[in-house]
């Protein structure tokens, strides 16, 4: 891997102009989701299409842009309620390799967090 495991993927939900690079991205960033672009959070933006995707990322005194585009075929995540919508790594890379991640779901997980000193679960 590139980059190391950024703390928080952000995926923005509407389409951007590809002709953006890594200026016009951070742009979109502080602009139109009001986020800041240097605090290390992976940005992922799609094109109209949906069959290319970009990432942006600062990391190590300077920004790391990728690029991806499918010869067939279109990503997909899950519809997103707000303009934006967050991912894990685990995701990101199911979604890389061509996963339809509309159709994913999460198995429930067990969760110390979740249970009182005496074992009981808490609600």
């Amino acid at each position: 891997m590139l980059i190391s495991a950024p703390p928080r993927i952000l995926v923005a939900r509407d389409h951007v102009d590809f002709r953006k690079s890594i200026d016009g991205l951070a742009a979109v960033c502080e602009v139109v989701l009001e986020e800041q672009p240097l605090d290390g959070t992976l940005f992922l933006f799609t094109n109209r299409r949906r069959d290319a995707l970009k990432g942006l990322v600062w990391t190590h005194g300077g920004f790391v842009l990728f690029y991806k585009r499918l010869e067939r075929g279109r990503f997909r995540w899950p519809d997103l309620d707000r303009d934006r919508g967050t991912m894990t790594a685990a995701e990101l890379a199911a979604l890389m390799e061509g996963i339809d991640l509309t159709a994913a779901r999460r198995l429930s997980r067990w969760n110390p967090g979740n249970f009182g000193d005496n074992g009981t679960v808490r609600r």
